[in-house]
This record gives structure tokens, sequence and C-alpha cells, in this order.
């Protein structure tokens, strides 16, 4: 799991490092304090990472609903 994967569940979802230990019992709490004070000591590349991701995410998301998009995808012909 990525450090920003953490971060997120910290900020999103409002969760302490106990509930991400309990969402991800995978990860020690060790692990989850070490991501969130790396996290802290590279805030705003790493704010800037989560924020391209983010962004990527919308424009995925814009071009899977727009129906000529989908089509191409497909290899199908247009249905008039």
């Amino acid at each position: 799991m990525k450090v920003t994967g953490i971060v997120l569940d910290k900020i999103a979802n409002g969760w302490s490092p106990e509930e991400i230990h309990f969402q991800h019992p995978h990860l020690s709490l060790a692990q989850i304090h070490g991501a969130l004070t790396y996290y802290y000591e590279t805030q705003s590349r790493l704010d800037a990472e989560i924020r391209q991701v983010l962004d990527d995410a919308v424009k995925l998301a814009d071009q899977a609903s727009d129906p000529e998009f989908r089509r191409k995808l497909s290899g199908r012909k247009p249905s008039f």
C-alpha cells in the first residue's frame, strides 16, 4: 500500500491510525505512523501527487462517459 493511500484513509475517511490498522491489518501501527510521518515531512510533494492522480481520474471518467469515446473503445460502428 502506498503512503498516499494511508494518507487518503486518514484525510478522506477521518480514520485514526488505529482505524487504518483495523481496516488494513497487514500494516503494523509502526508502518502507519511511519507513512504519516513521511507524509507530513513531504506534504507539498505528496499533495501534488494526490491532486494529479485525482485529476487524471476525473479526465478518465469524463472520457468514459462520452458515448463516441466508448464506441471507439469497443470498436463498434455508430448505430443510426
